[in-house]
């Protein structure tokens, strides 16, 4: 699959990859910093964003999508950032296409199965009623029903835009991310054995229960090399939160090699 990507800076490639429902815009402040240092490509996961959309939703080919746009790129090597979802994609890059990835970075996800909990986010969304919706407040008052917290309605609004018909729609693949939740709860898989031995970092959102200690074998058993840093007053989504502190501690990293 030919994916949507953006490309800013020169330097060695950093790709960055996106979560669910987000798409590469979610990165804007954080590809303006790291752009000064490196050729940053910012990438739109299978349906999401600008990319296009497939009823097949699982780690191996979305993996393999970014491995198809590293080829046509004609880049041997990268460094590799993701979150949430994105992050699962690029553990899974890393176990599949070590010799491919030179560092790896994976902001607040685990290798790790996860219990369900987006059924409101995916009810609010469902139940939006696209064709009557005349403004992007209408949809916040929907979404405002099933999704209390203000951030994530106006993270998830970010989906809207009007289709030739002038009608809002979404960019995102809804029914496929509807249908392949489960898929995407789980954790990347691995060939029995396979390790990425070089320099891994796991960046955690101090508010957030998404990485957390019981997760470290797990962990340790795929990324021997993992080092662990924590964004004091963040949650989820420490490079928007957080941006400053996280693009220092991104950079510190990076600059290791």
């Amino acid at each position: 699959m030919k994916l949507h990507y953006q490309t800013l800076g020169n330097g060695q490639p950093l790709i960055i990859l996106h979560g669910l429902f987000g798409t590469l815009e979610n990165w804007g402040s954080q590809i303006k910093t790291l752009s000064e240092s490196f050729n940053v490509i910012a990438v739109d996961l299978r349906n999401h964003g600008r990319s296009p959309h497939s009823d097949e939703m699982n780690y191996s080919v979305m993996a393999d999508d970014v491995i198809e746009l590293m080829d046509d790129l004609g880049l041997k090597t990268a460094k590799l950032m993701g979150h949430s979802m994105g992050g699962k994609v690029a553990m899974q890059m890393a176990l599949n296409h070590a010799e491919r990835i030179q560092q790896l970075i994976i902001v607040d996800i685990a290798p790790v199965h996860y219990e369900r909990h987006h059924d409101d986010v995916l009810k609010g969304l469902n139940t939006l009623d696209l064709p009557n919706i005349k403004s992007r407040s209408d949809a916040d008052a929907s979404l405002a029903h099933f999704i209390s917290d203000i951030g994530v309605r106006a993270f998830l609004l970010k989906n809207l835009y009007r289709n030739s018909e002038k009608q809002f729609a979404w960019r995102m693949n809804l029914p496929v991310l509807t249908q392949q939740y489960d898929e995407i709860s789980k954790a990347p898989t691995a060939l029995a054995g396979a390790q990425f031995t070089k320099d891994t970092l796991f960046i955690k959102g101090a508010n957030s229960d998404y990485l957390i200690a019981e997760y470290q074998a797990a962990i340790m058993g795929f990324f021997p090399k993992a080092s662990f840093k924590i964004i004091q007053g963040a949650g989820h989504w420490p490079h928007a939160e957080k941006a400053v502190a996280f693009s220092r501690m991104v950079m510190s990293f990076l600059s290791k090699e």
